[in-house]
């Protein structure tokens, strides 16, 4: 196997015999071969949708599978072959792209030896391309992943855009047809500006299915009644599962990516939606065992579990992992949680992990009806800077310098923050500045979509360019969904980001020069400098 596609990757260059995240090289060869047969489905696809044909499914089918290989999303060898067998199918039962097609057109996954094989092949063939063009095709191929995620969040809430899957397949495609760097860039480049186009079908599909979020302070001590605890990025499967579960006696909890929920009022309005339990994705080994009922994974950032409470876990929808309960979706697309409320009402309530109130909901609505507070507080100078603290959380021990950084800002700045990274600094108490929250966490990671919104915002208030205003962005990455949310603030022509706790292992020296020169992303270094840097003057 080879994987570098996060950014806790062996030796910061790739895993080569078991994932850091623990995907075994069976998993990681059966992703590769996966992706590679979605290439050649997508050449077809394109070529038929010219003549007026094509699959109309399959756009949101290439979706989802990018989104499965996303990394801790499937672990699970036999769903993978079942999706490697669909993804030929629908290939196949579409015409030949043109007299001479790509491999991936016409190789057959005809028995597991023959799978195998073309992993091998596949890892090998990387050894044999330019490196820079190499980056580059990676650079894309983790892009679209994101791309593949987002967009089928806003896909099941029945928001879609043929635009978004006809260049997912566009660029897929793009990868077998051999072409030169200044063309792999254009592709990277327009990968962004998709990007900020699902990021923005997001936002529309979540607040129009459940409401405009409210800032909202969220309470973390556990409840004396049994609970389910739900985590990941699906905000349908919670608004069932708390329907479900209405008058059961059984209370609901949020961890990790699905702490925003608490902050749109049609997931607030139910009472047994009682707090948050624990904090992001790397501590759920220590967080599940102790919450004591079962967890209910809903999307990526699942680590394989324990023993000790690997019972306790259900996995739905793109989610995998060999010998877990799985939950399916009906033909109606509608999912039975009975069996999780059972198990639920036969275990003790969660032991207490108590971490103070969090304030999330600080969405680019709410922050923008205070406006004229914010700016009001930047020309008194009450505010002198803000720092975009977005992006992942991660085991990597270094990431402490994340709470460092944040214990060490000046008391007159303000944390713009999105996705799981919050947890490294939400809970400090860092108090507010004339009733502005000093932490304003817009939501899940993409909901980076409203920081954007919230800089465009303050830029034209200010009368200036959106590299103009007192703004660092310091973010931290790990996986997929990171690199496409970087691509899309590169597509906004946002400069002089800082990206850590390591830059990723498949950008190339080459490749990174380009975006040094080009863009100004640079590494971080201690706090001291960064703050330096970043808080000029404090």
């Amino acid at each position: 196997m080879f994987c570098n596609q996060c950014e806790e990757t062996a030796k910061g260059h790739g895993c080569t015999v078991r994932g850091v995240c623990g995907k075994e090289g069976e998993t990681a060869g059966l992703q590769d071969v996966l992706i590679y047969t979605l290439k050649g489905l997508s050449v077809r696809n394109l070529a038929a949708m010219k003549k007026g044909g094509g699959n109309p499914e399959a756009g949101r089918f290439v979706a989802g599978c990018l989104f499965t290989t996303l990394t801790n999303v499937n672990f699970d060898p036999a769903r993978l072959r079942d999706m490697i067998d669909e993804a030929a199918r629908i290939r196949d039962a579409l015409p030949p792209a043109g007299s001479t097609e790509p491999d991936a057109c016409t190789w057959a996954p005809k028995s597991p030896a023959a799978i195998a094989a073309k992993a091998q092949t596949i890892v090998a063939a990387r050894e044999s391309v330019d490196a820079d063009l190499q980056s580059l095709r990676e650079l894309l191929i983790y892009g679209l992943k994101g791309l593949g995620a987002y967009y089928h969040h806003a896909a099941i809430l029945g928001y879609e855009d043929d635009g978004i899957t006809t260049f997912m397949q566009e660029a897929l495609a793009a990868t077998l047809q051999g072409l030169s760097i200044e063309d792999m860039v254009g592709y990277v480049l327009a990968c962004g500006e998709v990007g900020v186009k699902v990021l923005a079908l997001l936002d529309t599909a979540n607040t129009a299915s459940y409401g405009t979020p409210a800032i909202t302070t969220v309470g973390t001590a556990a409840g004396t009644r049994p609970g389910i605890l739900v985590t990941g990025h699906d905000l349908k499967d919670l608004a069932d599962l708390l329907e479900q579960t209405r008058g059961s006696g059984v209370d609901i909890y949020t961890h990790g990516e699905m702490l925003p929920a608490h902050a749109y009022p049609g997931l607030a309005k139910y009472d047994h939606l009682v707090g948050n339990y624990g904090g992001s994705w790397p501590f759920q080994r220590e967080e599940f065992e102790r919450f004591n009922g079962p967890v209910l994974v809903t999307t990526n950032c699942l680590v394989p579990p324990k023993d000790s409470y690997r019972d306790r876990v259900y996995t739905t929808g793109l989610v995998g992992f060999a010998g877990l309960k799985h939950i399916d979706a009906s033909p109606d697309g509608k999912k039975d949680f009975s069996a999780l409320v059972e198990h639920a009402k036969r275990c003790e309530p969660p032991a207490d992990l108590s971490r103070g109130d969090l304030v999330t909901g600080c969405a680019h609505a709410p922050v923008l009806a205070i406006a004229d507070t914010v700016v009001g507080a930047v020309k008194s100078g009450a505010v002198k800077r803000f720092l975009v603290m977005a992006g992942c959380d991660g085991r990597y021990s270094g990431r402490d310098y994340y709470t460092r950084f944040a214990k060490a800002l000046p008391a007159d700045t303000i944390i713009l923050t999105a996705g799981c990274a919050k947890y490294r600094y939400n809970s400090l108490g860092l108090g507010d500045i004339g009733g502005i929250p000093r932490v304003l966490d817009a939501g899940q990671c993409n909901d980076c979509y409203s920081l954007v919104v919230i800089a465009q915002a303050l830029a034209e208030a200010f009368g200036v360019g959106i590299n103009d205003l007192p703004i660092s962005y310091n973010i931290a990455w790990y996986e997929q969904k990171a690199v496409l949310v970087l691509l899309a603030l590169l597509s906004l022509g946002v400069k002089e980001i800082t990206l850590g706790p390591r830059l990723p292992g498949f950008v190339s020296p080459g490749v990174l020069a380009v975006l040094v020169e080009n863009f100004g992303i640079k590494g971080i270094a201690t706090v001291e400098e960064d703050l330096e840097r970043m808080v000029p003057g404090n």
